[in-house]
């Protein structure tokens, strides 16, 4: 089962990209018609969590790229969690909610994260089981699966990387700071009216 919903990931994520972008088009948020406080807030939350999010993706790739399944990567943030590009990526989910300069989205995608990507999570650690056996495992009893133990953190001080494939990790970790320019392209066109807006949302 975990496996399936896995294999799921990239479909699954488009649906709720494309359902997400309708409701982005269709609706204004009431912190920007009545507390603009509120709203500069929100957004600025959004965007410290993107950079974050962006930033911590590079790091994760810049280890991983060119190593996928080639061998156990324990260094980096890998050092402080077993899942960090997951971790900087609900990260980035929720600094995107924010942008919107709601409440409800950010909620909405935290929500939808505690459900699916556990099954993601737990496919991929089997998998990588089956390839490192005995390393992996020890590697799960020393380091937290999710949430960074800062107390572990192990960095060499030099590092081999591929630099084509780390040029094209880059680009994709980067999405979150263009789902927000298309955020802010989309009110932009709201605002001088050739969007509309179907319903007001906190």
């Amino acid at each position: 089962m975990n496996i399936f919903i896995a294999r799921l990931r990239i479909p699954i994520t488009r649906i709720a990209a494309g359902i997400g972008l309708f409701f982005l088009c269709s609706t204004t948020s009431y912190w920007d018609t009545k507390n603009s406080a509120v709203s500069f807030v929100l957004f600025l939350i959004g965007m410290f969590l993107v950079a974050i999010a962006s930033l911590g993706r590079m790091w994760c790739s810049l280890y991983i790229a060119g190593y996928k399944d080639q061998k156990l990567i324990t260094q980096g943030p890998y050092s402080l969690c077993r899942n960090p590009l997951y971790f900087f990526s609900m990260l980035g989910g929720i600094g995107v909610g924010f942008s919107t300069e709601t409440l409800i989205f950010p909620i909405l995608l935290t929500l939808l994260f505690s459900i699916y990507y556990p099954f993601v999570i737990k496919s991929e650690e089997l998998r990588l089981e089956r390839f490192f056996g005995a390393d992996f495992i020890a590697y799960k009893k020393r380091v937290p699966a999710f949430l960074p133990r800062f107390s572990g953190f192990d960095e060499p001080e030099q590092y081999v990387v591929n630099p084509g494939t780390y040029r094209h990790h880059i680009f994709s970790a980067l999405w979150f700071i263009w789902v927000v320019g298309i955020l802010e392209a989309l009110e932009g066109l709201k605002e001088i009216g050739l969007i509309g807006s179907l319903w007001t949302i906190y």
